[in-house]
Protein backbone atom coordinates (compact mmCIF):
# COMPACT_ATOMS: atom_id res chain seq x y z
CA UNK A 1 0.00 0.00 0.00
CA UNK A 2 1.36 3.42 -0.78
CA UNK A 3 3.23 4.95 2.19
CA UNK A 4 1.37 8.30 1.10
CA UNK A 5 -2.06 7.12 1.52
CA UNK A 6 -1.27 4.49 5.14
CA UNK A 7 -4.15 2.89 6.99
CA UNK A 8 -3.88 3.64 10.50
CA UNK A 9 -4.44 0.08 12.96
CA UNK A 10 -4.70 -2.00 9.87
CA UNK A 11 -2.93 -5.04 9.88
CA UNK A 12 -3.23 -5.80 6.03
CA UNK A 13 -0.68 -2.89 5.48
CA UNK A 14 1.74 -6.35 3.98
CA UNK A 15 -0.93 -6.41 1.48
CA UNK A 16 1.11 -4.93 -1.16
CA UNK A 17 -1.05 -4.85 -4.29
CA UNK A 18 -3.37 -2.26 -4.45
CA UNK A 19 -6.75 -4.17 -5.57
CA UNK A 20 -8.58 -2.79 -3.13
CA UNK A 21 -8.94 0.62 -4.66
CA UNK A 22 -8.49 -0.29 -8.54
CA UNK A 23 -11.94 0.28 -8.95
CA UNK A 24 -14.30 3.42 -8.75
CA UNK A 25 -17.84 3.37 -7.60
CA UNK A 26 -19.89 1.82 -10.38
CA UNK A 27 -16.98 -0.20 -11.51
CA UNK A 28 -16.47 -4.13 -12.18
CA UNK A 29 -13.06 -5.83 -10.89
CA UNK A 30 -12.25 -9.81 -11.67
CA UNK A 31 -10.66 -11.87 -9.68
CA UNK A 32 -9.47 -15.11 -12.11
CA UNK A 33 -7.84 -18.18 -10.85
CA UNK A 34 -8.41 -22.07 -11.35
CA UNK A 35 -9.42 -24.35 -8.67
CA UNK A 36 -8.35 -23.98 -5.14
CA UNK A 37 -5.84 -21.52 -6.01
CA UNK A 38 -6.98 -18.18 -3.97
CA UNK A 39 -9.92 -16.74 -5.10
CA UNK A 40 -11.91 -16.67 -2.32
CA UNK A 41 -9.21 -16.29 0.10
CA UNK A 42 -8.21 -13.29 -2.45
CA UNK A 43 -11.82 -11.68 -1.58
CA UNK A 44 -11.80 -11.94 1.62
CA UNK A 45 -8.36 -10.24 2.21
CA UNK A 46 -9.89 -7.12 -0.40
CA UNK A 47 -13.03 -7.82 2.23
CA UNK A 48 -11.04 -7.44 5.16
CA UNK A 49 -9.05 -4.48 3.74
CA UNK A 50 -12.29 -2.51 3.04
CA UNK A 51 -13.98 -3.62 6.92
CA UNK A 52 -10.69 -2.10 8.66
CA UNK A 53 -10.59 0.99 6.64
CA UNK A 54 -14.16 1.53 7.70
CA UNK A 55 -16.09 0.76 4.35
CA UNK A 56 -19.75 -0.95 4.00
CA UNK A 57 -18.91 -4.44 2.58
CA UNK A 58 -21.97 -6.39 1.27
CA UNK A 59 -20.30 -10.00 0.21
CA UNK A 60 -22.58 -11.82 -1.76
CA UNK A 61 -22.16 -15.66 -2.23
CA UNK A 62 -24.13 -18.36 -4.41
CA UNK A 63 -24.75 -21.32 -3.40
CA UNK A 64 -22.84 -20.71 -0.07
CA UNK A 65 -24.63 -21.12 3.66
CA UNK A 66 -24.07 -17.95 5.45
CA UNK A 67 -22.26 -19.48 8.22
CA UNK A 68 -19.86 -20.92 6.07
CA UNK A 69 -18.80 -17.44 4.57
CA UNK A 70 -18.58 -16.57 8.45
CA UNK A 71 -16.29 -19.20 9.32
CA UNK A 72 -14.11 -18.26 6.22
CA UNK A 73 -13.78 -14.57 7.76
CA UNK A 74 -13.33 -15.92 10.75
CA UNK A 75 -10.20 -18.12 9.59
CA UNK A 76 -8.51 -15.40 7.10
CA UNK A 77 -8.66 -12.87 10.07
CA UNK A 78 -7.05 -15.64 12.67
CA UNK A 79 -4.37 -16.88 10.00
CA UNK A 80 -3.51 -13.27 9.59
CA UNK A 81 -2.92 -12.32 13.37
CA UNK A 82 -1.14 -15.57 13.89
CA UNK A 83 1.07 -14.39 11.36
CA UNK A 84 1.58 -11.40 11.62
CA UNK A 85 1.13 -11.48 15.86
CA UNK A 86 -1.29 -9.49 16.38
CA UNK A 87 -3.01 -9.25 19.27
CA UNK A 88 -5.72 -8.15 19.23
CA UNK A 89 -8.48 -9.83 16.52
CA UNK A 90 -10.89 -9.59 19.13
CA UNK A 91 -11.23 -5.95 18.94
CA UNK A 92 -10.60 -6.06 15.23
CA UNK A 93 -13.31 -8.38 14.43
CA UNK A 94 -15.73 -6.45 16.79
CA UNK A 95 -15.13 -3.73 14.68
CA UNK A 96 -15.45 -4.52 11.30
CA UNK A 97 -18.76 -6.39 12.29
CA UNK A 98 -21.26 -3.68 12.03
CA UNK A 99 -19.49 -2.86 8.48
CA UNK A 100 -19.89 -6.24 7.10
CA UNK A 101 -23.71 -7.96 5.49
CA UNK A 102 -23.58 -10.85 4.31
CA UNK A 103 -26.16 -11.86 1.99
CA UNK A 104 -26.48 -15.83 -0.32
CA UNK A 105 -28.37 -16.73 -3.31
CA UNK A 106 -29.13 -20.06 -5.50
CA UNK A 107 -27.40 -19.61 -8.23
CA UNK A 108 -30.37 -19.98 -10.10
CA UNK A 109 -32.44 -17.67 -7.87
CA UNK A 110 -29.66 -14.80 -8.68
CA UNK A 111 -30.64 -11.48 -10.57
CA UNK A 112 -30.02 -7.49 -10.87
CA UNK A 113 -33.53 -6.97 -9.87
CA UNK A 114 -33.50 -9.61 -7.04
CA UNK A 115 -30.19 -8.12 -5.39
CA UNK A 116 -31.78 -4.52 -6.43
CA UNK A 117 -34.97 -5.69 -4.16
CA UNK A 118 -32.86 -6.39 -0.82
CA UNK A 119 -30.57 -3.68 -0.88
CA UNK A 120 -33.68 -1.51 -1.78
CA UNK A 121 -34.93 -3.41 1.96
CA UNK A 122 -31.88 -2.46 3.58
CA UNK A 123 -31.24 0.82 2.56
CA UNK A 124 -34.76 1.93 3.22
CA UNK A 125 -34.58 0.26 6.64
CA UNK A 126 -31.44 2.04 7.23
CA UNK A 127 -29.93 -1.14 8.07
CA UNK A 128 -26.94 -1.06 5.55
CA UNK A 129 -25.63 1.21 2.94
CA UNK A 130 -22.87 -1.00 0.90
CA UNK A 131 -19.76 0.95 -0.36
CA UNK A 132 -18.69 -2.22 -2.20
CA UNK A 133 -20.10 -5.21 -3.33
CA UNK A 134 -18.17 -8.84 -3.31
CA UNK A 135 -19.94 -11.70 -5.58
CA UNK A 136 -18.76 -14.85 -5.41
CA UNK A 137 -19.51 -17.71 -7.41
CA UNK A 138 -21.25 -15.97 -10.46
CA UNK A 139 -21.02 -18.87 -13.34
CA UNK A 140 -19.79 -17.05 -15.89
CA UNK A 141 -20.18 -19.53 -18.59
CA UNK A 142 -24.06 -19.46 -18.13
CA UNK A 143 -24.07 -15.49 -17.58
CA UNK A 144 -25.16 -13.63 -20.39
CA UNK A 145 -23.88 -9.66 -21.04
CA UNK A 146 -27.96 -8.50 -20.71
CA UNK A 147 -27.81 -9.90 -17.03
CA UNK A 148 -24.16 -8.71 -15.84
CA UNK A 149 -25.33 -4.93 -17.70
CA UNK A 150 -27.94 -4.90 -15.52
CA UNK A 151 -25.74 -5.52 -12.47
CA UNK A 152 -23.20 -2.87 -13.95
CA UNK A 153 -26.40 -0.40 -14.12
CA UNK A 154 -27.51 -1.11 -10.45
CA UNK A 155 -23.74 -0.79 -9.32
CA UNK A 156 -23.79 2.82 -11.14
CA UNK A 157 -27.18 3.63 -9.20
CA UNK A 158 -25.85 2.61 -6.08
CA UNK A 159 -22.64 4.35 -6.19
CA UNK A 160 -20.37 0.92 -5.59
CA UNK A 161 -17.38 -1.06 -6.46
CA UNK A 162 -18.34 -4.93 -7.44
CA UNK A 163 -15.53 -7.47 -7.73
CA UNK A 164 -16.43 -11.16 -9.09
CA UNK A 165 -14.50 -14.30 -8.39
CA UNK A 166 -14.39 -16.23 -11.95
CA UNK A 167 -12.50 -19.88 -11.88
CA UNK A 168 -10.23 -20.49 -15.12
CA UNK A 169 -9.42 -23.52 -16.28
CA UNK A 170 -5.69 -24.65 -17.05
CA UNK A 171 -6.25 -25.12 -21.05
CA UNK A 172 -7.52 -21.07 -20.35
CA UNK A 173 -3.53 -19.56 -21.56
CA UNK A 174 -3.57 -16.02 -22.79
CA UNK A 175 -0.97 -15.69 -25.98
CA UNK A 176 -0.81 -11.78 -25.63
CA UNK A 177 -0.76 -9.14 -23.03
CA UNK A 178 -3.61 -7.74 -22.44
CA UNK A 179 -5.77 -11.07 -23.72
CA UNK A 180 -8.36 -11.55 -21.16
CA UNK A 181 -8.84 -15.69 -20.83
CA UNK A 182 -12.48 -17.40 -20.63
CA UNK A 183 -14.88 -17.34 -18.64
CA UNK A 184 -15.13 -13.91 -18.52
CA UNK A 185 -13.87 -12.99 -22.43
CA UNK A 186 -17.20 -12.62 -23.55
CA UNK A 187 -18.08 -9.72 -21.67
CA UNK A 188 -14.65 -8.55 -20.85
CA UNK A 189 -16.11 -5.07 -22.44
CA UNK A 190 -17.78 -4.72 -18.91
CA UNK A 191 -14.37 -5.19 -16.43
CA UNK A 192 -12.47 -2.14 -15.85
CA UNK A 193 -9.70 -4.46 -14.03
CA UNK A 194 -9.35 -8.23 -14.37
CA UNK A 195 -6.42 -9.84 -11.98
CA UNK A 196 -5.27 -13.01 -12.59
CA UNK A 197 -3.88 -15.11 -9.26
CA UNK A 198 -1.07 -17.70 -10.16
CA UNK A 199 0.84 -19.62 -8.40
CA UNK A 200 4.57 -19.99 -7.82
CA UNK A 201 5.99 -22.38 -5.26
CA UNK A 202 3.87 -21.82 -2.02
CA UNK A 203 2.64 -18.12 -2.75
CA UNK A 204 0.40 -16.97 -5.30
CA UNK A 205 1.17 -13.98 -8.14
CA UNK A 206 -1.48 -11.46 -8.47
CA UNK A 207 -0.81 -10.52 -12.41
CA UNK A 208 -2.82 -7.12 -13.65
CA UNK A 209 -3.94 -8.28 -17.22
CA UNK A 210 -6.62 -4.75 -17.17
CA UNK A 211 -6.40 -1.71 -15.57
CA UNK A 212 -5.58 2.14 -15.12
Amino acid sequence: MPKNNPAPNNPLKFIREEAGRLLADGQFGAILARAGEGKTSFMMHLALDNLLRGKNVLHICLDQPIKKVCLWYEEVLHDISDQYEINSSNVMWETIIPHRFIMTFNVEDFSAKRLEERITDLTEQGIFFPQIVLLDGLPFDKTEQASLSELKTLAREHNFPVWFTAMTHREDNISQPGDIPPPISHVSDLFEVVVRLKPAGREINVQLIKGP
